[in-house]
């Protein structure tokens, strides 16, 4: 299983706690062999720089960098396999659809890629298979959100309206496209998009732009994005990618340092035109708000 809230808040204040004792450049070598965001310019002390850089790793970086600084759970967590249907890195959405529409889903999925969204296509068969089955309840309990594809007849289907209810359940964040199908009962009180006579790319760009805005998604999308700029493998990529970053509605403060040293070591974001620019204003535009 993955790492509890609780676990994590106990690995980062023990790592935080060993690591203060260190000096400054011992503890970015650290953080870097560890693949971990570094800076340096600090205005604060040791504890919180280190706080502010390994509170958004993944669960077994900070099981890794916990057992190197010597601490280790009596029992050590074991981490469950990251289903294989969700691109790592990625913000994870359930598409709840008719089998007939699999192929609008299809492309939805396609376009959503670009924003750093990775979506999980159910296909409602008429006599799924238990494996079926097991993966639909895997996707369910670790997407980040779910959207409902609206069309004709989605409430009679026997799957829809149980993932609905499966995600709302979790507390997820769930929308519904209106493709001819009204939203009903409980996610009638949900945010609905108009899908009619719009293409996937403008039905993604409008879903991207909720999730970036939603309290409970907008800081993972930001991560999100973050973690994709910083991977960029060409100038188109870069340039595309600060586009997002500058639609940020919530800004971190590790953020303005990891854009900076990408900045600095990946030569496809230093070398995309205009894009040093952008990311020098971006950082200045947060830094003016205090973050």
């Amino acid at each position: 299983m993955p790492l509890t809230p609780s676990h994590r808040i106990l690995l980062i204040k023990e790592i935080a706690s060993r690591l203060e004792s260190e000096e400054w450049p011992f503890i970015d070598v650290i953080l870097k062999q560890f693949s971990l965001p570094w800076s340096d310019e600090w205005r604060g002390g040791k504890d919180t720089y280190v706080l502010e850089m390994i509170q958004g790793a993944d669960d077994q970086a900070l099981i890794d960098l916990a057992q190197h600084v010597g601490f280790q759970f009596e029992e050590t967590p074991k981490l469950r396999v990251d289903p294989p249907f969700w691109r790592k890195g990625m913000f994870r959405l359930f598409v709840s659809h008719l089998a007939t529409k699999r192929a609008l889903a299809a492309e939805l999925q396609e376009s959503l890629l670009d924003f750093g969204i990775s979506c999980f296509i159910a296909h409602n068969d008429i006599e799924p298979t238990q494996e079926w089955q097991t993966q639909i309840e895997t996707a369910l309990a670790t997407c980040d959100a779910l959207i409902a594809l609206l069309h004709e007849d989605f409430h009679a289907s026997n799957w829809t309206d149980q993932e609905i209810g499966f995600a709302m359940g979790r507390g997820v964040p769930v929308c519904s496209v209106h493709f001819g199908q009204d939203p009903y009962g409980f996610i009638g009180r949900f945010q609905a998009f108009k899908g009619k006579r719009k293409t996937t790319d403008d039905l993604a760009r409008e879903l991207f732009d909720a999730y970036r805005k939603n309290k409970q998604t907008q800081r993972r999308m930001g991560e999100i994005l973050i973690g994709l700029f910083e991977e960029s493998g060409s100038f188109a990529e870069a340039k595309s990618r600060i586009g997002y970053l500058e639609d940020l509605v919530l800004w971190e403060p590790s953020f303005s340092m990891r854009v900076r040293n990408a900045l600095k070591n990946n030569n496809q974001i230093s070398g995309s035109w205009g894009v040093h620019e952008r990311v020098t204003a971006l950082v200045k535009k947060w830094d003016k708000q205090g973050v």
